[in-house]
């Protein structure tokens, strides 16, 4: 029998499911990152310990999605960039135009050096970016108004 504990990370498949129904519907992929040392983007424009990037065709070139981190070559102010992020600091994957996707628990900073890490010690993830709707689910995507991050309903 095959343990659990044994097996690989769902998140990075997640992501390239999400990042393909994304581009597939005509939406555009944004991911928000938590950053630390170990993600490599431009930190002027790192907010809060946070960053939400645009990962879609248009905005990247050289898109790798792979099990262990997201890597591509992106614009930030008209300056070519390296971006590479570890897949474990991935905080969601969703549509800029209406908000749903997914949102990841994110592992405690001690674990998340960890090559093997412990879902049952996760602690919920907290988006600062991500206004708080309530419980009650609503079926209808309404567009974000201009000039506004979207925001994603968390759907249980």
């Amino acid at each position: 029998m095959i343990d659990a504990t044994d097996s690989s990370s769902t998140r990075p498949y997640l992501i390239r499911a999400l990042y393909e129904w994304c581009t597939d519907n005509g939406f555009t992929p944004f991911v928000a990152v938590l950053v630390d040392e170990t993600v490599r983007v431009p930190n002027e424009y790192v907010k809060d310990g946070e960053i939400v990037l645009n990962i879609s065709f248009d905005a990247t070139s050289s898109l790798q999605l792979g099990n262990e981190f997201i890597e591509f070559k992106g614009r930030f102010g008209g300056v070519a960039r390296d971006i590479l992020v570890p897949v474990n600091r991935v905080l969601a994957i969703y549509a800029r135009e209406n908000g749903q996707g997914m949102a990841f628990p994110m592992l405690a900073a001690s674990e998340s050096t960890a090559s093997e890490p412990h879902p049952t010690e996760t602690k919920p993830t907290t988006l600062s970016s991500v206004s708080k709707h309530s419980e009650k689910h609503t079926t209808t995507a309404t567009k974000p108004p201009g000039g506004t991050k979207p925001s994603l309903t968390r759907i249980k």
